[in-house]
């Protein structure tokens, strides 16, 4: 195409032509209204079956990534293909309709024998066009066509602004009826077409008792010459293009600009179409699959035959109707002539139309059109159907001639209800369910089999608003539950159980107000409020208002005084009259019963006082009268008037309850969604009044969401990603959750089972993170068991994506509500900040709106924070605050805005906006208040604009995907980006060796010169040195580095502190979203592992399982490349697994995970015994080569080597660990091998770090296997390591991460007094190289040195530490460490330091804490020393609780401190249990004894459990001997706990095993509240350190073992 060519159909004239037919564009434009021409012309009518399906099928598609734009490409193969076979053979396209097409050849009557010869060659090709395509998306595609001919009248009608065409007579309605003969590929004539051809070149079918034909196919003359007959034939066509423009399709495309005729064809096209032409956007944002509201109107004529009769009738509803419209933003989409009638097909919701209550507004509109149109002259029948729901909005047909329809089930049932229920209005029940008008306004309907629809469901009449209201009518629309409990609202009903008591012993009315958005919960409060406000001497009247009340004068009211006077229960106006009478006969002369008559439907006779008065009048003698008969009612009993839906009450009730609540006192509680526009005077004055108490409803909490899913459900637990999605997806919101649910129950996405024990279940990969969110205690009551007492759990069935998971319908419309509300500047931000995700960063932002200034996107980002779409933050820590479990309410009294004055308030709303844009410069982080309005404006883009935007963003990112500044701008897998090509944009050498240098790579001449500076290690360690001399120097050495690093100039200390978290959250992890997006897997996998990685250093296990299976899903799409770095990346990513499994306790699964790693790896461990011997061999002699060689000067490894190396590091070290824990005597072989593997390996790294962390690792396994000789050389060569560093950067970190493990394996090992001695400098270290992550963990093991060797006042100096900076990170695994010593505190030390009663609610409200439930040994220990501290209270059934969710963590063995620390808390509650067990005589309590001590032996006898447990251990073994009757051994193991607590300086243990050894072998008796006693004289810590209380006297508040021995022992 040229390019004169193209710049002429990209101007606007051309474009808005391509809208309308010939038949418009070249018309006569004449402003009457309405106008008619007559002409002659061939009509065809193309019927395409298969497209409504099609729609249906992708509007309940499941992911966001099957939308509008592949539905419009599969429509516009099809149509555009008829599209071009009717214009090359001189068609004009009059109208699409959904998914048929009226195309009609304009020519004079002696022309129309040949022209009918062309249009059925025409039709025969387009059948063949059929047989020739392929069918897509397993769709059964085919077409009907019929044909007619003969005179046609075209009628335009409309206003100043919009035109409409229809075209009219009997040969419209004969296409019409020979479509409808017409079966697949059939082609048919109708009686007068067949007439008016030329029949020798047809050969036909006749059609049983019709006189249409079947047109079989056409039998032109041998001689005959088609081009010839065509060219001929078109030259009788006014616009077929000819000569010069013979290679276009449309002569329309070669429109010269006319503003005149541009204004005219613009009234026959919709609003929106004409703004994206403006845009230049055609086809792109208006093309959806879109929750919209279909009205259809029918009008059928008294005369039906003449244009000009029937114009005036459909000028007329024309107008009519389109002013309905505009009021509530519905919009005119198509005028056809239907059946004999004239049809217009409304829309409410297209696309920047979308208002609130689209639904009730359709409906009112739809009344009203009917009342209006049964009203005009020659209009008989008026026919109305209105349906709800999903269709596809958008431009069908070519690139030349197009429109702008809509197809969908939603279109052919409304169509279908306005003709088979003709004469009145009816609705789905989807419509009527969403109108938000009461049930009385509908009449069910008969149901009626109509064709092309299945099953439609309950069909309903809209009676209108004309109906009169009866009583009654006006309840609660809830019911409430006895088995269904109001969740998450106990603070809302606490107002009003205070309210109503302050309300019945006052005098003085009160009024509770309830705002809160649509779907949080009101009504359901209401109800709850009704059954607890039903009491004697005073009535409860409850109702629920809808939309309509709002216009009802004086509604409210009316239904109140119904209820006070008793006539909501009178059947007829008769008895109400009655009951009137009755009641006010004292207060109301009978001359003025009359005015109760409109008010209350009764009939009084009319007096002439009452003829004679205004209607102000009545209305005031009205109101008197109610006064009177509420004042006298309330003397008697008391009313609380409970009223739904409160923003619909109408002024007049508003204005009369505002003087009811100063005269009499009635207590009101309403529920009210807040005020579209301002409320009227008395409301503001009823608000404001001093005894209204304004409740804004919240967010339900997440464990609210839990417990009602599991209720709705019906079941003991759900998944946790299902749990995860429902909170973040409801928002806290009930409606929003029920509406998620629905959606997923829709798309068969929820797996019921039946609840498997735990310790049934084998653990594998893909169960391991199986933890079932369970509800909270206090709700598994409520239905969740099924009859035969089987428990089910809901869990979701595999492979879905809950991430792209599209919207349901429901909550997709009040986003496109919002998003249509917006101006289109505002919506293009939030369809940009779609793309990026639901968190970004403003930067990011900036970078992909489009021509966008900062200052435009700052103003534009604060006022769209003011409406609540974004939420913005200064960091990632502000972020994770947010997103904490919201309060679910508060309460606002809003009396001092009554001392406002008006203009300082509409200042203030200027002011808040500068404030607000001055918030958002500050502000680094955005995120979606509602990840439906991100969902819902990211599927409008197209696919080509998805993949672009998410490209740009992917481009920016990833220049800051890697770890912070302070952490040296490292891949979180080491070296990781050296070994996979991973990056979009092209990198300079400057920037690679800026990479490299920040790996730790220096040149040969960088590393010569820092050889040459080493210090000589033998002027520091000297070969006589004794090991107290060592311990000096150490202690000395790192005082030294401490002081450098508190006075150096040098940029030693970092300025801030590590930011990795926020660079996971919102660089790393989003990127791996955006390969996702698009399609470029081996970097989206790149990403998720490094993601991975990173939620493994954060702590975080169950995240880094979440993106391990998101990497699986990649791997396996991977899996046919074959590439070395392909396998480096699964080799990494079965590293991560067994570094998951193995922090989860799930040791076989680590062990085969990291064989696995290590075979991918060329690295194979060994599986047999020759095997092992021979490779111990091997690495025993490359240990040796690799200490000769290490002084020597060499070049590291290449990148790619090292980062495989690092790998291999990592396996080894935890391979030695598993093996460690396994009791049997090889395995110990096995894991010395690995131990020394992993030396080796990090040798061969060149890397200080990698090198002093496996000598450490070294030292430790020795240690704790016994290997004496070796222990201390390798700790020496890790000091001597050290020493070459310099101070700065990683050897810093070096130095601490020394300090800080020499630290934790002398407590290990029990050598507390040095331990605490390191730990302290570590601590110092970390707190100046602004660590967090390094920083608690040191804090935790030097606070359990300090509890252990009873030094308090420091113990606690270091717990305030520790409490300082899990509050200043918001992080909960310190938190939980501080409650854990706590609680040893309690049960162990004599004092409180945090109350048993904080320490209790800390592990209830956190237990389900993503971190803390995967950590195990913490958990183990938090559970176990409650269940400690209750069997010391004899509180059994409190134990069991808490005991045995420690129990299901036993078998989670992990080589850590936290894991003994744990189990031997839990050791000691199975002590104290089998105390209780001997004291009744239990049968198994032999057994159970003999059980308890062999574990007790295991624990001590076991590698890993380090010296530092076994005087506890020990002391139990000694206890549990003494239950027994074995005294010898009770001895023995008392003082080998005495002796162990002296050797390491183990004070509170000593204390402890004192005065059990003294009080087991006294006579003194011991009462069974003995501990209860002690718990209520603990003295505080406070109480300590002000010297009120001595610390000798605090220690002899220990819990003393009561012995009960046993009757048979050993």
């Amino acid at each position: 195409m040229s390019s004169q060519q193209e710049e002429l159909e990209d101007r606007a004239i051309v474009r808005i032509a391509a809208h309308l037919p010939d038949l418009i564009v070249y018309g006569d434009f004449t402003p009457e209204r309405p106008s008619v021409k007559y002409f002659d012309g061939v009509l065809m009518f193309v019927d395409i079956s298969g497209f409504t399906a099609m729609t249906e099928k992708f509007s309940t598609a499941m992911y966001m990534d099957r939308g509008a734009e592949q539905l419009v490409e599969i429509l516009n193969y099809y149509i555009s293909a008829i599209v071009e076979k009717v214009l090359i053979f001189g068609g004009d396209i009059l109208k699409f309709a959904g998914d048929a097409l009226l195309a009609l050849w304009k020519v004079e009557r002696k022309q129309l024998k040949n022209i009918i010869t062309v249009v059925i060659k025409c039709s025969l090709e387009i059948h063949g066009l059929f047989e020739a395509k392929e069918v897509e998306e397993g769709l059964d595609i085919r077409v009907k066509i019929g044909l007619a001919a003969g005179h046609i009248s075209m009628l335009v009608f409309g206003d100043e602004t919009r035109n409409y065409f229809l075209v009219i007579g009997q040969a419209v309605d004969d296409v019409r009826l020979a479509q409808g003969m017409a079966q697949m590929n059939d082609v048919i004539l109708s009686p007068n077409c067949w007439q008016l051809c030329d029949r020798s070149m047809i050969e036909i079918e006749r059609i049983p008792d019709q006189r249409a034909v079947k047109v079989n196919f056409l039998k032109p003359p041998p001689t005959f010459n088609f081009d010839e007959f065509f060219a001929t034939c078109m030259s009788f066509m006014d616009y077929y293009p000819t000569h010069q423009h013979k290679n276009i399709l449309r002569l329309a495309c070669m429109l010269e600009s006319d503003p005149k005729l541009e204004l005219a064809l613009q009234k026959y096209v919709m609003e929106n179409i004409l703004k994206q032409i403006d845009d230049k956007q055609l086809g792109g944002y208006l093309s959806e699959l879109r929750p919209v509201t279909i009205v259809f109107v029918n009008l059928m004529f008294k005369e039906q035959d003449k244009a000009e009769v029937i114009g005036p009738a459909i000028q007329d509803a024309c107008v009519h109707i389109t002013s309905v419209l505009k009021v509530f933003r519905g919009q005119i989409n198509k005028v056809f002539m239907f059946d004999k009638g004239c049809s217009f097909l409304c829309v409410f919701g297209f696309p920047g139309e979308k208002a609130p209550d689209e639904v009730t507004h359709a409906l009112e509109s739809a009344v009203d059109i009917f009342d209006f149109c049964s009203q005009v002259h020659k209009i008989h029948t008026v026919s109305i159907g209105v349906a709800s729901g999903i269709v596809f909005c958008g431009i069908v047909g070519h690139t030349v001639r197009h429109e702008y329809t809509v197809i969908g089930q939603k279109v052919n049932i409304a169509a279908r209800m306005m003709m088979y229920y003709p004469g009145i209005v009816t609705c789905d029940s989807v419509t009527y369910n969403g109108s938000n008008l009461p049930a009385y306004f509908f009449k069910e309907l008969p149901k009626k089999v109509m064709k092309g629809v299945g099953d439609s469901g309950p069909i309903y009449q809209c009676l209108g608003l004309n109906e009169k209201v009866m009583f009654g009518m006006a309840y609660l629309i809830c019911n409430r539950n006895e088995g269904y409990p109001l969740l998450g609202r106990e603070k809302e009903i606490k107002y009003f159980m205070c309210t109503m008591k302050e309300f019945l012993i006052s005098n003085c009315s009160q009024i509770l107000m309830y705002e809160g958005i649509s779907g949080c919960g009101k009504s359901q409060i209401l109800v709850e409020i009704e059954y607890l406000a039903q009491g004697e001497n005073h009535r409860t009247i409850a109702i629920a208002l809808t939309k309509v009340s709002f216009h009802q004068n004086f509604y409210t009211i009316q239904i109140l005084m119904a209820n006070v006077l008793g006539l909501d229960t009178c059947k007829h106006y008769k008895e109400r009259q009655s009951n009137l009478q009755s009641k006010v006969k004292t207060l109301l002369d009978d001359k003025f019963h009359c005015l109760l008559n409109d008010i209350f439907h009764v009939q009084f006779p009319i007096s002439r006082e009452i003829s004679k008065m205004s209607t102000t009048r009545k209305q005031k003698h009205l109101e008197a009268l109610f006064m009177k008969i509420l004042e006298k009612t309330v003397k008697e009993e008391r009313i609380i008037f409970i009223i739904d839906e409160a923003q619909f009450v109408d002024i007049a009730s508003w204005t009369f309850m505002e003087r009811l609540i100063q005269s009499v006192p009635i207590f009101i509680i309403m529920a009210l969604s807040p005020f579209i526009d301002t409320p009227c005077a008395s409301a503001s004055a009823i608000m404001k009044n001093r005894n209204t108490t304004y409740v804004i409803l919240g967010a339900m909490q997440p464990k609210d969401i839990r417990n009602k899913v599991c209720i709705d459900l019906n079941v003991s637990s759900i998944s946790k990603e299902l749990d995860a999605y429902l909170v973040e997806g409801s928002c806290g919101i009930p409606y929003y959750c029920e509406e998620l649910l629905k959606n997923l129950d829709n798309h068969r996405i929820l797996l019921f089972q039946q609840k498997e024990s735990e310790e049934k279940t084998n653990v594998t990969w893909n169960n391991m993170f199986r933890n079932l969110t369970k509800p909270t205690g206090e709700f598994n009551v409520f239905g969740l068991n099924k009859d035969d007492g089987v428990e089910e759990v809901c869990n979701l069935v595999s492979g879905v994506r809950l991430r792209n998971l599209s919207p349901p319908a429901s909550l997709k419309e009040i986003s496109l509500v919002q998003l249509d509300s917006m101006s289109l500047s505002h919506q293009m931000l939030v369809r940009c900040a779609a793309i990026v995700g639901l968190t970004f960063t403003t930067e990011l932002l900036f970078e992909i709106l489009p021509c966008w200034n900062m200052k435009m996107m700052i103003k534009a980002l604060a006022t769209l924070v003011e409406s609540n779409i974004f939420y913005c933050f200064r960091n990632s820590k502000d972020l994770r605050l947010a997103l904490k479990p919201n309060v679910a309410s508060f309460e606002v009294h809003y009396r001092s805005l009554s001392l406002k004055p008006r203009d300082t308030l509409a200042r203030g709303e200027q002011e808040e906006l500068r404030e607000m844009e001055g918030e958002v410069i500050e502000c680094h982080i955005i995120r979606f208040c509602r990840p439906m309005m991100q969902k819902t404006a990211y599927e409008l883009w197209l696919k080509d604009q998805k993949i672009a935007m998410h490209l740009k963003c992917a481009r920016f990112l990833e220049e800051s995907a890697h770890r912070c500044d302070h952490c040296r701008s490292r891949d979180f897998i080491p070296y990781h980006h050296f070994t996979v090509d991973i990056r979009l944009n092209t990198l300079d050498m400057e920037t690679i060796k800026k990479m490299a240098k920040s790996h730790g790579f220096q040149n040969k001449e960088e590393i010569m010169f820092s050889k040459a500076e080493m210090p000589k290690i033998s002027e520091f360690f000297p070969e006589n040195l004794s090991p107290q001399g060592i311990k000096e120097k150490i202690l000395g050495f790192f005082d030294l580095i401490i002081t450098k690093m508190r006075t150096s100039q040098e940029d030693i200390i970092p300025l801030e502190s590590c930011q990795c978290e926020e660079i996971l959250q919102m660089v790393i992890l989003p990127l791996a979203h955006h390969f996702v997006a698009l399609e470029e897997n081996n970097k989206a996998l790149y990403y998720f592992l490094e993601t991975a990685s990173a939620y493994l250093i954060l702590g975080d296990n169950y995240r880094a399982y979440l993106y391990l299976n998101e990497g699986e899903r990649l791997l396996k799409i991977l899996k046919r490349e074959k590439s070395w770095s392909q396998t480096f990346e699964s080799a990494t990513f079965h590293t991560l697994k067994g570094q998951v499994c193995f922090n989860m306790g799930h040791m076989v699964l680590a062990k085969k995970m990291l064989r696995k790693a290590l075979k991918l790896l060329n690295r194979v461990f060994p599986y047999n015994f020759i095997s092992l011997f021979l490779q111990s061999h091997v690495e025993k002699n490359r240990h040796f080569h690799f200490l000769n060689q290490q002084g020597q000067e060499g070049l590291p490894p290449e990148k790619k080597k090292l980062a495989q190396l690092y790998q291999e590091t990592t396996c080894f070290s935890l391979l030695w660990q598993i093996y460690s824990l396994n009791y049997f005597f090889h395995h110990k072989y096995y894991g010395n091998l690995a131990a020394l593997m992993q030396v080796n390996t990090a040798l061969e790294t060149q890397n200080d770090f990698q090198i002093v962390k496996a000598y450490l690792d070294y030292s430790l396994y020795h240690q704790l296997t016994g290997y004496k000789g070796m222990w201390f050389k390798y700790e020496i060569m890790a000091m001597e390591q050290i020493l070459n560093l310099p101070l700065k950067g990683e050897g810093i970190e070096i130095v601490a991460h020394v300090a800080d493990t020499l630290g934790y394996i002398k407590f290990i090992m029990g050598h507390l007094d040095l331990a605490i001695e390191l730990g302290s400098r570590a601590h110092k270290m970390w707190a100046l190289l602004r660590n967090p992550n390094k920083h608690y963990i040191v804090l935790c093991r030097l606070s359990k040195s300090l509890f252990l060797k009873s030094r308090y006042k420091q113990l606690i100096q270091v717990m305030g530490w520790l409490w300082d900076l899990s509050v200043a990170e918001e992080h909960i695994f310190s938190k939980a460490f501080f409650y854990f010593v706590c609680l040893d505190i309690l049960l162990y030390s004599g004092f409180v330091y945090r109350t048993f009663e904080e320490c209790l609610e800390f592990i209830c409200q956190n237990e389900d804490n993503r971190i803390l439930k995967f950590q195990n040994g913490l958990l183990l220990g938090l559970y176990s020393c409650i269940a400690v501290w209750y069997a010391r209270l004899q509180e059994w059934d409190n134990f069991y609780k808490f005991s045995n969710r420690a129990k299901t963590l036993v078998p989670k063995r992990t080589p850590t401190v936290l894991y003994y620390e744990g189990i031997i808390r839990y050791m000691e509650g199975q002590v104290l249990h089998l105390q209780k067990q001997i004291e009744e005589q239990s049968e198994n309590a032999q057994d159970s004894g003999v059980e308890l001590l062999k574990n007790l032996e295991r624990l001590v006898a076991q590698n890993t459990t380090g010296p530092v447990f076994y005087p506890r251990l020990y002391h139990l073994m000694a206890y549990v001997c003494i239950l027994m009757g074995d005294g010898e051994n009770c001895d023995l193991f008392l003082n080998t706990a005495l002796q162990l607590c002296e050797r390491q300086g183990n004070m509170l243990e000593k204390c402890w095993l004192n005065m059990s050894k003294e009080w087991w072998y006294s006579s003194s008796e011991l009462t069974s509240d003995q501990w209860l006693h002690t718990v209520l004289s603990l003295p505080t810590w406070d109480k300590i350190a002000s010297g009120k209380i001595s610390i000798q006297d605090v220690q002899k508040n220990k819990f003393l073992m009561r012995v009960n021995i046993l009757d048979n022992p050993f």
